[in-house]
């Protein structure tokens, strides 16, 4: 007897949960929520800056550029996976969100440090101030959020 006859229910894998006909963790409730609101707005916003910059002047602040282009897609990944839901997606957001905390701090170091080696502005720069500090805010309140959605 497999415990199906006693109305028992089975617990869920993590990692292939949603493969199994399992329900994924939901990590778009409460402050998820708002988390993948400004997760979307600044992947839109990141992904603007940077198109506009690398199409218009990638020569004059080739590592800015680049490094704008890097947020953009850190922003997205990270919109995706809190979408997506899942033990699995959950684990890979905070790895980005510490990844993401890692780059605004050494970017908005070296920004202040040495700010000849960007002529022009990061969304990492001076730790995102451009983006009234919500580069460096919403790694630090993702990691608690994520680590709070642990099952």
């Amino acid at each position: 007897m497999d415990g199906s006859a006693t109305g028992a229910k089975k617990k869920p894998e993590t990692g292939t949960e949603a493969a199994e006909g399992q329900p994924r963790t939901r990590l778009v409730r409460g402050p998820g929520l708002l988390l993948v609101w400004l997760y979307g707005v600044m992947s839109v916003g990141a992904v603007s800056r940077s198109v506009y910059q690398i199409a218009t002047g990638f020569d004059r602040a080739p590592l800015a550029y680049a490094l704008s282009a890097v947020a953009a897609v850190v922003y997205a990944f990270i919109t995706y996976t809190l979408v997506r839901g899942g033990e699995t997606a959950r684990k890979a957001a905070l790895v980005c969100c510490a990844a993401e905390l890692a780059g605004v701090l050494t970017v908005g170091t070296w920004t202040l440090a040495e700010s000849s080696a960007f002529p022009d502005a990061t969304v990492w720069s001076d730790y995102g101030m451009g983006y009234l500090f919500i580069p460096v805010l919403l790694p630090v309140t993702g990691i608690l959020w994520l680590r709070a959605s642990r099952r």
